[in-house]
């Protein structure tokens, strides 16, 4: 799990971090998958890009990429999150690394303009890119009081539950595709 605060778990235990209840999800459902929190807390997609190798090491089946948040958060440029994000989306598929791309939106305080620029980002990387897309990570949970931390960006341990429950079918697609891609 490539990504940011939102997969390292920002204010929540380990166990309740969005990797650890993916993998008791999977477990629960006979899946056997091990999954590698690789978020860091403040990273951009650029910062994602830099650590690419080693966060996604030589042997990795699949990936999920939640990257992005902290651009929108700091008015990046929109053109310079979708360079680093579509490079991290070629290099995973030049490995053969099944991938899910999970997608953000910009906070809409930032206005319309930037809003519809950086949101574009994910659907055109999706489209161009052979992926597994879940348009919104934060879906069910953006902008709810009741499922975020008082920072109303970081989701709480009920908010993650809520995130595994929505994308867990994209999560099933995505290790369909793995399994397929390691067949002969």
């Amino acid at each position: 799990m490539l990504g940011d605060s939102l997969s390292a778990g920002l204010g929540l235990g380990a166990a309740d971090a969005f990797p650890a209840k993916l993998q008791r999800a999977l477990t629960a459902k006979g899946a056997q998958v091990d999954i590698v929190n690789a978020g860091v807390s403040g990273d951009t997609a650029a910062g994602g890009l830099a650590r690419l190798d080693w966060s996604v090491p030589e042997g990795t089946d699949a990936a999920i990429v939640e990257l992005g948040a902290n651009d929108a958060l700091r008015g990046l440029d929109p053109k310079v999150t979708q360079a680093a994000l579509a490079s991290i989306l070629k290099r995973l598929t030049e490995r053969h690394i099944a991938v899910l791309f999970a997608g953000m939106q910009a906070p809409r305080n930032l206005g319309p303009d930037y809003g519809r620029a950086f949101d574009k980002v994910y659907a055109d990387l999706a489209a161009q890119n052979d992926v597994v897309f879940y348009p919104f990570f934060l879906e069910g949970v953006a902008a709810n009081p009741s499922l975020n931390q008082p920072d109303g960006i970081h989701p709480t341990a009920a908010g993650v539950d809520i995130i595994v429950a929505n994308i867990l079918p994209k999560v099933e697609e995505l290790i369909a595709r793995a399994r397929k891609k390691a067949t002969p």
